[in-house]
């Protein structure tokens, strides 16, 4: 149908469940190579990312994205195979149609039509594209990040490809997003037997009312740029799975979703001041998977991609903060202005993902669109 429908069908049928990148990056790297731009593979343990830029200096935008896709989950419970795409009604379907093997295919041949129509651009266009995004994002554009304050690469502006819309592209972006700080708590009690309570210390029944606490706790009242900090319990294991024993230990995880009305190491601190309150014999192990960021009203990648939806999809996109995280939270602290442009999220991660046609036709228009603003208009 089109150069996009095609490369985005063939990276589609490749089975990139994260953090395997099953041949991806190499494919799209012979084709940037072909057209001029210095290509670099960065591979920390299993994850390959690929990092591809045009132009000699000044300022550079960076387009960033993943080729790996999440687990289809029950491949009988899809209408079709997830590795072998198919149209229906105007809809692509297939695993990573949205999520986001149609943005990378969009932003290869925006940058292809892009170099080919001004070749000696005003500063410096990138691609970074990792397997790791949808795993434990440890070694991908987490460790390129490192790699890029290590050799001194300066990031100006941003553009990932996270399927941003809500039911039509262009009606909303990403100019921000939420830390997400979460936390293993082991709670150790004395294991016995149910009928001796007395000479055991049940962890179930001592964790209740911190864990009660730390639920009904307003952490804070949030602020212009974000919503409230939320707590969330995801699970609880304890016990040895007979009903008449008095458990050891009990392990619970939580995370806390928080914007720039708190810090983390407050959040830490309150947490552990409330099971130190409660005579616990407790241990947390925090993890930070990302701090908060935001792009300020007035920034030129965020205001050029708010004009580009204006411009060829009709409409004032929505600015948001919400949602989960993504990979622009490591790029940001490098001091970029970050917004995430991209299709649909209806059906990302679920069975029969799929993308529209006719957006994933317009999502090069965009993308190119932007460098043309940002490069040529603005920059030359």
């Amino acid at each position: 149908m089109s150069a996009v429908f095609d490369l985005t069908v063939d990276l589609i049928r490749r089975r990139s469940v994260t953090p395997e990148d099953a041949g991806c990056l190499v494919l799209l790297a012979d084709r940037l190579r072909a057209v001029g731009f210095a290509t670099e593979h960065l591979r920390y343990g299993e994850v390959d990312n690929l990092w591809a830029t045009h132009g000699k200096a000044g300022p550079l935008l960076m387009f960033l994205g993943h080729t790996d896709v999440v687990p289809t989950g029950p491949a009988e419970a899809w209408h079709s195979d997830p590795f072998d795409p198919v149209v229906r009604d105007g809809l692509l379907y297939g695993r990573g149609a949205a999520d986001m093997k149609g943005s990378v295919a969009a932003m290869v041949i925006a940058l292809e039509q892009f170099v080919a129509a001004h070749p000696d651009h005003a500063g410096r266009v990138g691609l970074l594209l990792t397997s790791d995004e949808e795993g434990v994002a440890i070694d991908g554009v987490r460790k390129v990040a490192e790699h890029f304050r290590a050799t001194g690469e300066r990031i100006d502006w941003c553009v990932v490809g996270e399927p941003s819309a809500k039911e039509k592209l262009g009606d909303l972006i990403r100019v921000g997003r939420r830390g997400s700080l979460s936390g293993t708590l082991t709670v150790r009690g004395i294991q016995g037997h149910v009928a001796y309570p007395e000479k055991a210390r049940n962890p179930i029944h001592a964790v209740a009312p911190a864990l009660a606490e730390l639920v009904a706790e307003v952490w804070d009242q949030g602020n212009d740029d974000f919503p409230p900090t939320s707590f969330q319990i995801s699970n609880l294991n304890a016990g040895t799975g007979a009903n008449n024993v008095i458990p050891g230990a009990l392990t619970a995880l939580f995370n806390f979703r928080y914007g720039t009305a708190s810090r983390a190491e407050d959040l830490q601190a309150r947490t552990e001041a409330v099971l130190t309150r409660h005579g616990l014999d407790w241990q947390v192990d925090w993890q930070l998977s990302g701090a908060p960021f935001r792009t300020p009203p007035g920034g030129v990648v965020r205001e050029a991609v708010v004009a580009v939806c204006r411009q060829l999809c009709g409409i004032d996109p929505e600015q948001s903060t919400g949602g989960g995280t993504s990979d622009g939270r490591f790029i940001a602290p490098l001091g970029a202005e970050v917004v995430e442009l991209g299709p649909v999220n209806a059906t990302i991660h679920k069975v029969d993902e799929c993308v529209s046609v006719a957006d994933l036709e317009k999502l090069p228009s965009l993308y190119q669109s932007l460098c043309e603003r940002l490069l040529v208009t603005s920059v030359g």
